[in-house]
């Protein structure tokens, strides 16, 4: 039967979570600067998690670590972690531990229930949404550019219309990806914008870029250099709806990481949020590996 003991002391756990942390982010291709980096805003407030040990007639098999606190005024439960160790999976423990881990934050409030995986879960969390997955790629030597692609820096002048179709674009992922309500996106989009490129086109270690082919604008490009030591961010890679099916999205990925070595970097990172299949086939089929993946359902949950 399986069992949860709070524990008083959760440093053999913190060890055991970090470790595999590092483990996970170093092979999905991060360098140990960056993989550090990752690792401390994984664990930010790792103080406040609770964690319990999962046992099956009084043998340690894994553990589980949850938290509830308040994200933009609605309480929200996250699973920091739930691992059971290898002699002791497939035997129903790890469903066991997910359902105390959705009645405890229900218990304490939390309307919804995230976690962000760093591995494939199997069917454990199949009924949870797909919110977003982080995915990168090692950048060794500048790759070949698509015939007929070019890109340039992004002038003054395109800037303002750029700005205010980037930020209708990020609303709608975020809603499509059932993270925030649309009103509740619009402001994030209005802060997040505001505090990563206040100087606009001059904001240091940024790139901007349009994608040029057969003489006209197919899309644009926004990348973050030194994001995490030796990698670059790609906030977008946009390729206009009409142009798309012409196999410009490799080309607008080939930009990115001619930006990304230009800029000093030898990884590239994006964001692809939830519902967005053809930009998820898209990075599988170029090289980019989940670093992680972000899940959520509603709580508490409707029962089968």
């Amino acid at each position: 039967m399986t069992e949860f003991n709070i524990l008083g002391d959760s440093t053999n756990w913190q060890k055991d979570f970090e470790r595999r942390l590092r483990t996970s982010y170093t092979a999905a291709g991060l360098g140990a600067a960056a993989a550090e980096r990752m690792l401390d805003e994984r664990s930010a407030g790792i103080g406040d998690w609770t964690v319990a040990e999962i046992t099956d007639a009084g043998t340690r098999v894994g553990y589980v670590a949850v938290v509830v606190a308040d994200d933009s005024g609605t309480l929200a439960g996250r699973i920091g972690d739930l691992r059971v160790d290898e002699p002791h999976t497939d035997r129903g423990h790890e469903q066991a531990a997910r359902d105390w881990a959705e009645g405890w934050c229900a218990e304490r409030g939390a309307l919804r229930l995230d976690i962000r995986l760093t591995e494939p879960a199997g069917e454990l969390f199949d009924g949870y949404r797909v919110r977003g997955q982080l995915r990168t790629r090692h950048v060794s030597s500048p790759p070949e550019p698509v015939d007929g692609v070019t890109a340039r820096p992004m002038t003054q002048a395109e800037y303002p219309e750029w700005l205010v179709s980037e930020k209708v674009a990020y609303v709608g992922d975020i809603v499509r990806a059932g993270a925030l309500s649309p009103e509740e996106a619009v402001r994030k989009s209005d802060r997040d914008f505001a505090k990563l490129i206040p100087e606009g086109l001059a904001t240091p270690d940024n790139t901007f870029l349009v994608l040029e082919a057969v003489g006209e604008q197919i899309g644009t490009g926004w990348l973050k250099h030194g994001f995490l030591p030796g990698v670059t961010y790609g906030y977008s890679l946009h390729i206009q709806e009409r142009q798309r099916g012409k196999g410009y999205g490799r080309a607008a990925m080939v930009a990115g990481e001619q930006a990304t070595l230009a800029g000093g970097d030898s990884a590239l990172m994006f964001t692809v949020w939830g519902g967005n299949e053809v930009a998820m086939n898209l990075y599988t089929s170029v090289g980019y590996q989940v670093v992680e993946e972000s899940r959520s359902i509603s709580l508490p949950r409707s029962a089968a």
